[in-house]
């Protein structure tokens, strides 16, 4: 059951947002802080008082200004928190969208929950709350899938070089020529081809464009 919440999130819009969504889950008790410091201290003190929050909602990002600021991101905050209460349930709100870097949050940051900033977050967080309602972690279907796709294909130096050229505009055969001038091998146009058709069959992708986004979005780019 959640019945106390702390939202950390510095962008006012996000921040009424969240509060309004907590209406609607008619979430009994909720506290918001615009700075992970203040977040921090208030998990502290309901802590001591003996009434704990049962869970933070927070951002990964935090843009800085002229109040000074021990902990200046959420990736500090929750290994802040989790030293303060252990117990806590923490659920990432952000436009951060890397399945690498969110699979890493569950990991090494045992968070239970991550909702990504984007047209249906308001749906997305009301499943996510049924889920931390129940004691079940949270972890997106689709978010999930893409983990799981990024991890059925071991990318080489060389895949990854290639990859990165067409992202920045190179057309397919204009890279032998670049790999050439920089003496890199191989560089033959057929080796070229012969690979990115090799990654786009094990991956699924008919064209060059769904393969450099898929890349940028895992973060393997």
């Amino acid at each position: 059951m959640i019945d106390k919440v702390i939202i950390a999130e510095d962008h006012t819009s996000a921040n009424l947002s969240l509060q309004k969504t907590m209406e609607e889950l008619q979430i009994k008790h909720y506290d918001d802080a615009y700075y992970c410091d203040d977040a921090l201290n208030k998990i502290r003190v309901a802590k001591k008082n003996g009434q704990p929050y049962d869970l933070l909602i927070t951002d990964l990002s935090f843009e800085a200004d002229e109040k000074v600021q021990i902990i200046d991101d959420g990736y500090k905050l929750i290994k802040a928190v989790r030293e303060v209460q252990p117990e806590i349930m923490i659920l990432v709100f952000t436009g951060e969208h890397r399945p690498t870097m969110i699979d890493s949050l569950y990991k090494e940051y045992e968070i239970d929950a991550y909702v990504r900033k984007a047209r249906n977050d308001v749906k997305e967080l009301k499943l996510a709350f049924d889920a931390l309602s129940k004691g079940q972690q949270y972890y997106p279907r689709a978010l999930a899938q893409l983990v799981k796709q990024s991890n059925t294909y071991e990318f080489t130096e060389f895949d990854i070089h290639i990859i990165r050229l067409l992202s920045q505009g190179y057309q397919q055969n204009e890279i032998p020529d670049y790999l050439k001038q920089r003496n890199i091998r191989p560089c033959s146009l057929s080796t070229i081809e012969k690979r990115l058709n090799q990654i786009r069959e094990e991956l699924g992708f008919s064209k060059n464009e769904q393969l450099v986004l898929f890349c940028k979005e895992t973060g393997i780019l």
